[in-house]
């Protein structure tokens, strides 16, 4: 018989709650479901999404606003000035909500989604490239298409994302 162990917590409780497949209370615990809360996903694949970026050379700026007005969830500047997006996705849900990926290509060589290990990636586009991460870090499972900025969007995209992080910096 299959028991089956939720924890499922807000910032204030912690409950815990062992059940057979029944749905009967049981002592013995085979399996363990936990219930993480959608900005939480999306935290710590953010987190770690950023330290694989790091890792593979480039420097990461979370929610940064493009010239058209979006808000790409990480944007990295490479060793070559190469810039790229990830967008993260902390659910089907939220996949299915927000279509808004083809606004962030004219603003990088390279894009990526960024999802949990648990994210059905099946349902993610072919073409972007695909980053699975969790807090501690992450993979490239598929490496995106490159398409290169023009040198003058270029520019200007590294002198904003230069002050951007310089501004973040005198804060900190």
């Amino acid at each position: 018989m299959l028991h089956k162990l939720e924890l499922t917590w807000d910032s204030a409780d912690v409950s815990l709650d062992r059940r057979n497949e029944a749905g009967t209370r049981s002592g013995g615990v085979e399996a363990i479901v936990l219930t993480v809360s959608r900005p939480e996903t999306t935290s710590a694949v953010t987190r770690g999404a950023g330290r694989l970026m790091a890792d593979l050379g480039y420097a990461p700026l979370v929610e940064v606003t493009l010239p058209n007005g979006r808000r790409a969830d990480i944007m990295a500047l490479g060793p070559r000035g190469e810039i790229a997006i990830a967008e993260v996705k902390s659910g089907l849900e939220d996949f299915r909500a927000d279509q808004k990926w083809g606004d962030y290509l004219p603003y990088c060589d390279a894009f990526y989604f960024a999802v949990a290990p648990e994210f059905p990636q099946n349902i993610l586009p072919a073409e972007p490239g695909l980053i699975v991460a969790d807090a501690f870090g992450g993979a490239v499972l598929r490496a995106p298409p490159l398409s290169l900025l023009a040198g003058a969007r270029r520019k200007a995209l590294t002198i904003a994302f230069g002050r951007l992080a310089a501004a973040r910096a005198s804060l900190a």
